[in-house]
């Protein structure tokens, strides 16, 4: 797991350099690491609601990001979720 992040902050710190840390795919990097590192905090501490809270939360803003991302850049959109082996966003 350290060496795919720290593989993926390589590429984009020599993409995009330290200025672009609010693009949007830097934010779905970040909110993929937290979600990876909760999920594996609540397989031992399956009663900690208030992480389970956050990681809803969580979700639900790394969602919003890719919608959005899908709906400006369809291909900046799949090279990310392919880099960070997530899934892809449901169509409704």
């Amino acid at each position: 797991m350290k060496q795919q992040k720290n593989s993926f902050i390589s590429v984009i710190s020599h993409e995009q350099k330290e200025e672009n840390k609010g693009s949007v795919e830097f934010q779905v990097f970040r909110f993929t690491n937290k979600i990876r590192r909760l999920t594996s905090h609540l397989e031992f501490h399956k009663k900690d609601y208030s992480s389970q809270r956050g990681l809803r939360k969580i979700l639900g803003k790394r969602q919003r990001l890719l919608a959005y991302l899908s709906k400006k850049n369809g291909v900046r959109y799949k090279e990310l979720i392919s880099r960070l082996n997530i899934r892809e966003l449901k169509t409704r």
